[in-house]
């Protein structure tokens, strides 16, 4: 009760504007960016895989195996402190190439996301018949033509749900830029919790605030995945 008693509210209202404009505002744009080239991405890595080239399939099975093995956080600071070295040793260049603090999360997140998006559209791909592919082909469609126009559009339907999903963990996994110093909606709240003194509240709130959203999305994502399943 004691610590309830000295919770301070006001703190948090005050704060308000500046967590959702500035600091909401950065994680939804990291999300939305990342999970839109990780799905790009994954989906060229599921063909990949799918490819009757093996060693095509070997690359990219290597690929996912080896991000889905690292830690995020870890493959953050690869990219951060690591990347302007490789850039300055692969252009010659007299002193590291400067990479932001933006540009370096959000390439951080599209490749680390593209393995876990790769393995949700190749199950989706798998999941089309094959005998549609092969009417596509007795039509005349080129292989391309057939994934584009008739096996990506319906895996990605049916494997929707699922992609949501992801991108609710990616939303959450958002967070870890934290430790670069990035604006994003808990390094705003941490900003403000070091700033007054109010540790508790501040995280307190970012941990609601998480809640809310994930929780409504998830929501959002079952009440889809339930009119996906009566159309079908």
């Amino acid at each position: 009760m004691t610590m309830l008693g000295n919770f301070d509210f006001d703190v948090i209202r005050r704060a308000l504007p500046y967590l959702f404009l500035e600091g909401m505002r950065f994680t939804l744009t990291l999300t939305a960016l990342a999970a839109f080239g990780g799905l790009v991405f994954g989906t060229l890595i599921a063909l990949m895989r799918l490819s009757s080239y093996k060693v095509l399939g070997r690359i990219a099975g290597f690929y996912v195996d080896f991000i889905r093995s690292l830690p995020l956080v870890l493959v953050i600071f690869w990219f951060y402190f690591l990347v302007p070295y490789i850039g300055q040793w692969v252009t010659g260049a007299s002193r590291p190439i400067t990479v932001g603090a933006f540009a370096s999360s959000l390439i951080t997140f599209i490749a680390f996301e593209a393995a876990y998006f790769s393995e949700i559209m190749r199950a989706g791909i798998q999941s089309i018949s094959k005998g549609q592919p092969a009417a596509a082909s007795a039509l005349g469609l080129t292989y391309a033509q057939s994934m584009r126009y008739v096996v990506l559009p319906q895996a990605f339907r049916n494997m929707l749900p699922v992609l949501l999903t992801q991108t609710i963990v990616l939303f959450q996994d958002t967070s870890l830029v934290y430790v670069l110093s990035i604006p994003d909606f808990l390094g705003a709240a941490s900003k403000v919790a070091q700033r007054d003194g109010r540790l508790v509240e501040m995280y307190l709130f970012a941990a609601l605030v998480y809640f809310v959203v994930s929780c409504v999305a998830s929501f959002g994502v079952r009440r889809l995945q339930s009119r996906i399943a009566i159309v079908r």
